[in-house]
């Protein structure tokens, strides 16, 4: 899929999720979804994508695949300059930090991220880059 077709879908998404709040795209290829709001790292403006998400303990966890491609989400990116996030939920907004999953916490979290949706292995196959694991927490290091 082409970049703008991934912003057109993205944008559909987040409209029908925000405007239901929740109802229509909670739920996408049997996993649950979120709503994710970094601060652009050029233009300081709000930036907005749906993702899959799983919960780990107290965390969220999402994964910066971009289908695969050869280079990171503008999201991924854009934390790396500004990593408190605000993470839609039906039903809740939370304001959390991101961060990269240390390398033995992705080696932990990525075979639970494969059971969750067997398409990361069809995007780890088409790039050469490792694929980031972010974790979605409080300040204090928890959701709550």
């Amino acid at each position: 899929m082409k970049d703008s077709a991934v912003k057109r879908w993205s944008a559909v998404h987040r409209v029908l999720y925000r405007s239901t709040r929740g109802l229509v795209g909670r739920r996408l290829v049997d996993n649950d979804m979120l709503l994710l709001t970094t601060t652009g790292r050029h233009t300081g403006k709000p930036h907005t994508v749906p993702l899959l998400y799983l919960s780990d303990d107290d965390h969220l966890i999402v994964i910066a695949s971009y289908g695969g491609r050869d280079r990171h989400p503008e999201w991924y990116l854009n934390l790396g300059s500004a990593p408190d996030v605000i993470v839609e939920l039906p039903g809740s907004r939370r304001h959390l930090r991101a961060r990269t999953a240390s390398s033995e916490e992705r080696r932990e979290l990525w075979p639970r991220v494969l059971d969750a949706y067997d398409g990361y292995a069809v995007y780890e196959s088409r790039t050469e880059r490792e694929i980031p694991v972010v974790i979605l927490e409080s300040a204090s290091g928890s959701l709550l």
